[in-house]
């Protein structure tokens, strides 16, 4: 047959060789980052858990309330160091929060996984704070595309975090100690969630809940319980803001304000530490637009829908006004 030119038509065979190109070549992996500063992290917020569990542990041993009897409650981080042999008392603690933070992280990076974002190692933050450290995160190196992806990776930290914070909390609460007027007598007082009453009023019916004297193993689930509800504020990034971005990206910008400047009002009329978050909150909000996915019309299922409440239940199971003032 012939193409008008003179030659034959090209065989049909030869047209349909395959030539490679550079769709059939797999997509270069990212580069992955080294794995040392996750871990000299991690170890030094090991240390610095330690020593806050150290009075954790050790105030319990004396049926009196952390930080009791002491002026600076920060100084008290130092003994630990003086005194080697006190570190032992901060493992409950230390480990209990530790395994908290990591499940946490560990939900978004396998959600992330999941879906072939592209997700780092968890970074756990030191801190020289009544906590002993300031969390944990992973950084997100690549977009999320869809809406559901993006409801998926932020609801799965907060539920695998409260999966481990409630049992440990239940425990805490059941072998906790009755120490009547304790928390007078604190430099620190922490507060109780709503999860915490609940708890109260079923272990220990009729008794104040202020009387209840938490072991170590409480006390870091009742910080775990706090990291989550600060995660699931429905403001800029945090998991919250996720899950209120994937539920409706319009209205996303605005919650967030609204949620950043409510923090700001709660800060002054209960803890101060509200408004510190409220401010920051709206400055990322302001400066810091949450990035668009690439499908933003696939809807969100039914069963979605209804995890979004579930996300809703476990933050005000795990809030509170006061989460810990001097006094």
């Amino acid at each position: 047959m012939s193409d008008g030119n003179g030659h034959s038509r090209t065989p049909v065979e030869i047209l349909d060789i395959h030539v490679p190109s550079l769709a059939d070549f797999p997509p270069p992996r990212p580069p992955r980052d080294a794995l040392w500063p996750a871990l000299i992290l991690f170890l030094l917020t090991v240390v610095s858990t330690l020593a806050v569990g150290a009075e954790f542990g050790l105030s319990y041993a004396q049926n009196r309330e952390p930080f009791s009897g002491y002026q600076n409650p920060f100084a008290l981080m130092l003994l630990p160091f003086q005194h080697p042999s006190l570190l032992a008392l901060g493992i409950p603690f230390s480990f209990t929060l530790l395994l908290i933070l990591f499940t946490h992280e560990m939900g978004h990076y396998v959600a992330c996984r999941i879906y072939g974002i592209d997700a780092s190692y968890p970074y756990f933050i030191p801190a020289p704070t009544l906590f002993g450290t300031f969390g944990a995160f992973i950084r997100i190196r690549s977009p999320i595309t869809t809406r559901r992806a993006l409801f998926d990776v932020g609801l799965a930290g907060p539920v695998a975090g409260f999966v481990i914070a409630l049992p440990a909390l239940a425990y805490g609460v059941a072998t906790s100690r009755i120490v009547p007027g304790a928390e007078e007598s604190s430099a620190v007082v922490f507060g109780h969630p709503l999860l915490t009453r609940m708890l109260s009023a079923l272990f220990h019916p009729n008794i104040d809940v202020s009387w209840i004297l938490l072991n170590p193993v409480g006390r870091a689930a009742s910080i775990g319980l706090l990291v989550t509800a600060l995660n699931l504020l429905p403001a800029w990034q945090l998991d919250g803001g996720h899950i209120m971005y994937s539920l409706s990206s319009a209205r996303h910008s605005r919650i967030s304000l609204g949620a950043s400047l409510g923090l700001i009002g709660l800060g002054i009329w209960a803890w101060h530490g509200w408004a510190t978050w409220g401010i920051i909150l709206l400055i990322l909000s302001l400066r810091f637009h949450h990035p668009p996915v690439y499908d933003q019309w696939q809807p969100l299922d039914p069963a979605r829908r209804a995890w979004a409440f579930g996300a809703l239940v476990i933050f005000l199971l795990c809030f509170t006004p006061w989460p810990v003032w001097l006094q």
